[in-house]
């Protein structure tokens, strides 16, 4: 852990753990995974300091006296919260201490450690070893804040900034006071680089670190596909050079290894000052130079491996940021320790939302490049900042998809043998108003038992239970792996309670039941019945339901100092048969119930005041839900979202239910002729399945019977010939009607042919047999 010091605040009193700079230097190297010292030099193209960290075998660290330039930013500028805590405190920040004649000559130099006397460094910061040491690299990253002293009121005794662990800017930071000084210290994070450049040569592929600073190249041999890594005068000039924004990971087809990068992005917005990126476009990269050692087979099945990756590359909503933890929620992430927060992005992620882990495997293995290894998250977010009363506040709506027993609509259902539910998308709601940050959690799964639902051309295949398997191993181990996580579970399954949806329903509060967990609680609540008629006001009934229970629950709330107030004690886990429209709809009406409270708590909203009645934040909070509704519907049944009108407009619609009826013959159209290849797709991109050259029989080559071919044209023919013979008559009335009664029960027999036939006729998944997961 690095750390910097404020020089002389008047009237501190010193913590007795921090009374000499030995223990608070122990304190800091103890935190810290790294031996570092530390440099400080001028910068000329910002009013701020460069912080050069270098990382190697030193065992100490020496801090420069001055500030290289007097005219840098206020720490308040920087980090908000400290510099709050510093003015409530009555400190105030000065001129800079006048420099010595020689300090920016000094700081010229300590870019230079060669060329540094021992004094020199000793003055500007430097390790004393410097350049002596062999293993020392340097990554340096611009920290806009002031080293000038602060002098001004006394500060009480005892005062403590701990918990401002945080991360208002790029650095999460903490305060520590000693022996009249003021400490800030860095832990030494690892986030990823911001600017890259992908060279590529004939043997090898070059990417360029080019943020401030880094001089890092991450070299992959085309060749041998050893990675390793080096510095910017290792690329040849005559490398082939384009602009990157990250690497997505690697992958092996039948050709060989492909590089993914990531080549185009767009901006969401800022995330506590961090910045959060969609991935919009990709460049899939062969290692091999040619294709001439495959066979004609090797090429077709190899093209369409590439096709399926390309498939998934082009779903939307893949995201990243390179200095902060989508995968978490806010809450996971106070309750961390020093050494989480030192972890790069890649290892502390949670791997249930890292969507290229299987990409990255080679990458992860190597410590020393996880700055060029973004985890990428796949779901939904948006951000926007909103007024109420006048007063402005960030709010954030975050989906986070699993990719555990991840897939399409019908070939992924229930759960697999680790308790992996199909469809399980956790869903956070984020507030941020004047440094206070508040959140809610939901979740949303697949009914926890082993169930399928095979397409098999009906518009809604029956839904069918596995008899012989052991539901309660399953059902425990998810619902186990829920409470670790999240805490109590209250479920609200949403399904019909008649039909060919009862079963599913009564299984599951038989489970529940059988279970006898405290922690869990069960509601069933007929979502189609009690709405039926467009009566959509009914779910008041529900939410008057569950609303002790919310309140139980409560949400997450930390205030600016980084002190919590509130914990989530338990989230509502909701589903309906796809997890997508009926719960959409409910997870919107909880989380604005949970928004109001915290919105009155945090003095947005005045006592009485109901957020139904803000027009213009209503506007945006529906369309946001909306959206995050489409995304989710997207991705997994490959339309729209239904009853997004609800949502919008907070009441059912006419042209609703016909854009419901367009979206569902989509649905119907995909989910049968389609969705094997988008199955097969998404168990490539996550390692379910992994090429191998060397199979005898690839599963892409399995030919399909003949039928598959000529029933379907009979179909087709025979009512042709149908509507033929009606439009021109025969001789005779009876002939007519002979040869349409023919033609007719022709056509309408292979009809029912098909039909019975349904599962041999859908296009199947073939890289990974569903029928023997399930």
């Amino acid at each position: 852990m690095v750390y910097h010091r404020i020089l002389n605040p008047r009237g501190l009193q010193t913590p007795s753990t921090l009374r000499t700079p030995q223990a608070t230097r122990a304190v800091a190297l103890q935190r810290s995974r790294l031996r570092c010292s530390l440099e400080l030099a001028g910068s000329r193209e910002t009013d701020c300091a460069a912080l050069r960290v270098a990382a190697g075998p030193c065992t100490g660290a020496q801090i420069s006296p001055y500030a290289p330039n007097d005219r840098l930013h206020d720490i308040s500028a920087a980090f908000p919260t400290l510099g709050r805590a510093l003015r409530d405190s009555g400190l105030q920040a000065p001129k800079a201490p006048p420099l010595p004649a020689n300090a920016l000559s000094q700081s010229s130099a300590a870019t230079s450690p060669r060329s540094s006397s021992p004094s020199q460094r000793r003055r500007v910061g430097m390790c004393a070893c410097g350049a002596q040491c062999p293993r020392t690299k340097f990554v340096q990253r611009r920290v806009p804040f002031s080293l000038s002293a602060w002098r001004g009121g006394a500060v009480g005794r005892g005062w403590d900034l701990r918990p401002l662990w945080g991360s208002d800017a790029k650095l999460n930071y903490t305060v520590a006071v000693g022996f009249g000084e003021v400490f800030i210290l860095f832990p030494s994070v690892i986030y990823g680089f911001e600017l890259l450049l992908r060279h590529v040569t004939p043997e090898k592929f070059y990417v360029e670190a080019c943020d401030d600073g880094a001089d890092d190249v991450l070299i992959i041999d085309r060749v041998s596909t050893e990675v390793t890594l080096s510095v910017k005068k290792d690329i040849p000039p005559s490398a082939v050079t384009r602009p990157i924004f990250g690497i997505l990971g690697t992958i092996h087809l039948v050709a060989g290894n492909y590089l993914i990068v990531i080549t185009k992005k767009k901006k969401i917005g800022e995330f506590f000052n961090h910045v959060i990126w969609k991935a919009t476009d990709f460049d899939v990269l062969s290692y091999k130079k040619t294709m001439l050692h495959l066979t004609d087979i090797q090429l077709q099945d190899n093209k369409t491996f590439l096709a399926m990756m390309n498939h998934v590359l082009s779903m939307d909503g893949f995201y990243f940021s390179t200095t902060y933890d989508l995968t978490h929620t806010l809450q996971r992430l106070s309750n961390t320790s020093p050494e989480f927060q030192e972890m790069s992005l890649l290892e502390r992620a949670d791997q249930r939302f890292v969507w290229n882990g299987h990409l990255l495997r080679e990458l992860s293995a190597q410590p020393e490049v996880h700055r060029f290894a973004l985890p990428v998250l796949h779901g939904f977010i948006t951000m926007h900042s909103c007024s109420i009363n006048g007063k402005y506040f960030d709010w954030i709506l975050i989906s986070r998809r699993s990719c555990f027993r991840a897939g399409v609509r019908y070939y992924v259902r229930g759960i697999d043998s680790e308790g992996h539910a199909a469809n399980f998308v956790e869903t956070e709601q984020i507030v941020h108003y004047n440094g206070s940050r508040a959140s809610f959690v939901q979740t949303r799964g697949s009914i926890p038992l082993y169930w399928s639902q095979r397409p098999n051309l009906k518009y809604k295949p029956l839904p069918l239970i596995n008899k012989v398997a052991n539901h309660m191993d399953g059902f425990q181990r998810h619902f186990d792996s829920q409470i670790i996580i999240y805490g109590k579970q209250v479920i609200i399954n949403l399904v019909n309670q008649k039909g060919s949806e009862k079963p599913l329903e009564q299984a599951f509060a038989t489970m529940v039941s059988s279970l006898g967990n405290g922690m869990i609680r069960y509601i069933a609540f007929d979502f189609h019945k009690e709405c039926k008629n467009m009566r959509w006001d009914r779910l008041s009934i529900l939410l008057d339901q569950v609303a002790e229970m919310q309140d139980e629950l409560s949400y997450f709330l930390v205030d600016p100092a980084g002190v919590v107030l509130s914990t989530q004690e338990g989230v509502f886990r909701s589903n309906c048969m796809d997890c997508l429209d009926r719960t959409n709809v409910i997870q919107s009406l909880l989380a604005r119930r949970s928004l109001q409270a915290q919105l009155q708590r945090l003095g947005v909203l005045h006592v009485g005041q109901k957020l139904e009645e803000q027009d213009e934040f209503e506007k945006i909070y529906k369309n946001a839900w909306a959206d995050n509704a489409n995304a989710c519907a997207k991705q997994y049944a490959g339309t729209g979202a239904l009853k997004t009108d609800f949502t919008r407009t907070g009441k059912r619609t006419q042209l609703g239910l016909i854009m419901d009826g367009w979206n569902s013959l989509i649905r119907y159209y995909k989910n049968n002729f389609s969705d094997g290849f988008r199955q097969d797709s998404i168990d490539l991109f996550l390692g379910n399945y992994s090429v191998d050259e060397l199979e005898s029989h690839s599963p892409l080559s399995v030919p399909r019977d003949l039928k598959f071919l000529a029933l379907p044209i009979i179909m087709v023919v025979a009512f042709s010939m149908c509507i033929i013979c009606l439009l021109m008559a025969g001789d005779t009335w009876t002939e007519t009607l002979a040869y349409v009664l023919f033609w007719g029960v022709a056509s309408i027999g292979t009809f029912f042919i098909i039909l019975y036939n349904g599962k041999d006729f859908v296009d199947a998944p073939r890289l990974v047999q569903k029928e023997k997961i399930d």
